[in-house]
């Protein structure tokens, strides 16, 4: 069998060795070669060659003796910020796998900062109490088609219909998106219960930059459009619109009482049953072209295992799919 040929890893060929870099964040820790010897159960000498065969690699002094310490020079503090967050993080990985029950399963979830704000954070407990063999690790991103290295989700939530090879898709919902804001900022203006009012209000406003993981936007220019009123015709005076590409901020705000934002149905469909949000008109624009979806591994795809009871937990919850069926 011929076998693959695989081009040089400049990334890892560029790395320092480990054993340097441990010896050194060590020394850095404690300002001592010697405790950092003890520490690592290892030589003084041992300590010394380490640290100074990783000067040379990096060209750069890392210490500089004061009395029977040691202090890190600018170059030193630099590299001690990253290795040490670097250490941890794979400190942590390890311990994590290493303690992992035997029945336990990993699943690793991927979706938005706003989903995972407000929708997963308001649902996720009833689904941990429900299966407590399954242990879950989030991670949030608003660029689903660049991962970082090692990262590969079982669960993908997003609006893209494909997220890589080796997923098996299912639709969730449409985009529905109606105007919200706090009881007591409806109170206090009246008048934004008429679509004009509420052009010319203190409107908050999702703005697109940096939002690579969002397929298409709806500001209040597009969703006034759908209403055949044109933004750009607010009264002379109106607040100026506030803009934000974080979600969560924007709604924060008009949970305080800072004015109008465009919410999306199913991550504040919530607030607006429990009454922490109003709606101050009755339209409302569905999005009929584009879908959320959920996409799953399907080397996990069988209906008792974790992957799989995760996958229509979710959609469960959600009513476009009640409605259309496992056939749609």
């Amino acid at each position: 069998m011929s076998q693959r040929h695989v081009d040089p890893d400049t990334l890892l060929l560029k790395m320092p060795s480990l054993r340097a870099v441990k010896a050194f964040v060590a020394a850095a820790k404690y300002e001592s070669f010697t405790r950092a010897a003890e520490a690592l159960c290892v030589s003084q000498a041992a300590i010394s060659r380490q640290i100074r065969e990783l000067e040379m690699y990096l060209n750069a002094p890392l210490f500089v003796r004061v009395g029977r310490a040691v202090e890190l020079t600018a170059a030193g503090s630099v590299f001690f910020d990253a290795s040490q967050i670097s250490f941890v993080n794979i400190a942590q990985a390890a311990e994590r796998i290493r303690n992992a029950p035997a029945d336990k399963h990993l699943l690793t979830i991927s979706c938005s900062p706003a989903f995972s704000a407000l929708w997963l954070s308001n649902h996720i407990q009833e689904f941990r109490t429900q299966n407590p063999d399954i242990e879950l690790n989030l991670i949030t991103t608003q660029n689903f088609h660049a991962r970082e290295p090692g990262v590969e989700p079982d669960i993908v939530i997003s609006k893209f219909a494909s997220v890589g090879e080796g997923y098996k898709v299912h639709p969730l919902c449409h985009d529905v998106i109606y105007p919200v804001c706090s009881p007591e900022f409806l109170r206090l203006n009246p008048e934004i219960e008429a679509l004009e009012g509420l052009r010319n209000s203190a409107l908050l406003d999702l703005s697109p930059y940096g939002r690579s993981g969002v397929a298409e936007h709806v500001g209040w220019n597009v969703w006034f459009a759908f209403q055949n009123i044109d933004i750009d015709e607010r009264a002379q005076g109106s607040p100026p619109l506030f803009h934000a590409n974080d979600y969560n901020l924007i709604i924060n705000m008009v949970l305080s009482g800072q004015g109008v934002a465009l919410g999306w149905s199913q991550l504040v469909e919530h607030m607006v049953e429990s009454g922490r949000l109003v709606k101050p008109v009755c339209q409302q624009v569905t999005l009929r072209n584009s879908l959320h979806y959920i996409a799953s591994k399907e080397s996990h795809d069988n209906n008792d295992n974790a992957c799989a009871r995760v996958r229509d937990w979710v959609m469960s919850k959600f009513s476009w799919w009640k409605v259309q069926g496992r056939n749609a």
